[in-house]
């Protein structure tokens, strides 16, 4: 049986689902019979790869960079899986929406204590207007919701992309599972 060509990302979030994806723990290595991990912040690989099967991303879409990220990986994966409530949903960096990004930046680096208040200027992607789910930029193929999701949400759901199933994610969504 050929393996799953599988990748991971993180855009705007706090990297909470792939802590998720790390609680399978022994389940993680019964995957690797199946998939190959080809990217991800877990792997030392720099550049998306071409013909990705399924990638799980993590975060809402915050910055022209998510966007461009987000852009090349939906070209070269086949299922795009959002991972996550801000992936699904925008969930905490669509916080800031309500205030704008300039009140935003001016209330976290300038209105408290500090030695140098200052907004960074430099080495950071221009953030947009508003931190958005996934699937206002591309299709997305599977939604599985959670802060983070549940490891055993994870290890079904992507043993039934393995398998050619369907995801059944009705297991475990009660809070803290």
């Amino acid at each position: 049986m050929k393996k799953l060509r599988l990748a991971t990302l993180w855009l705007d979030g706090c990297s909470g689902c792939h802590m998720s994806l790390l609680d399978m723990d022994e389940r993680l290595l019964d995957l690797t019979a199946s998939i190959d991990f080809v990217y991800s912040p877990l792997v030392d690989v720099k550049t998306f790869p071409e013909a990705v099967d399924v990638t799980c991303i993590e975060g809402a879409v915050s910055s022209t960079e998510d966007e461009r990220q987000l852009q090349t990986v939906r070209k070269r994966t086949g299922v795009l899986i959002a991972l996550g409530d801000c992936a699904v949903t925008g969930n905490v960096p669509a916080m800031r929406n309500s205030c704008g990004v300039d009140q935003m930046l001016a209330s976290v680096y300038c209105q408290r204590e500090a030695i140098n208040p200052q907004i960074p200027a430099t080495g950071l992607p221009t953030l947009n207007n508003h931190a958005l789910p996934l699937h206002h930029f591309v299709k997305v193929d599977l939604f599985i919701p959670g802060c983070p999701p549940a490891a055993d949400n994870l290890f079904a759901a992507l043993s039934a992309v393995i398998d050619g199933r369907a995801a059944d994610l009705r297991l475990n969504t009660r809070f803290g599972a």
